[in-house]
């Protein structure tokens, strides 16, 4: 099972996708953060199928943080239940692969 993993998070604003990826990096739970600002979601919540614009995170880190880098997502985030999905990276660059790994704590 690959060690690195990309954590997809959405996140109701551009703002708070900002402050999250920042933490986050800050506190070496990831190794990078991307942002793309402006997608929009179809989902269904609380009995009723709602569309709305989000940002949306991935996150380039390790298996090993995941935990913990839920828990602050949560403590940072304003959804009672935030979008967190981790996906395995099957192959990438040695170097890249190992910057991440060298980052993260």
């Amino acid at each position: 099972m690959p060690k690195e993993i990309v954590v997809l998070i959405t996140a109701p604003s551009l703002r708070e996708a900002r402050t999250i990826g920042r933490r986050l990096v800050e506190e070496k739970l990831a190794a990078c953060a991307n942002i793309i600002p402006r997608v929009a979601s179809i989902f269904f919540w609380q009995g009723k199928i709602r569309q709305e614009r989000e940002s949306l995170l991935m996150i380039k880190t390790r298996q090993s943080c995941f935990d913990r880098l839920v828990k602050r997502v949560k403590s940072l985030h304003a959804y009672s239940v935030p979008e967190i999905i981790a996906l395995p990276i099957i192959r990438g660059s040695k170097d890249y692969l190992e910057w991440i790994r060298k980052i993260t704590r």
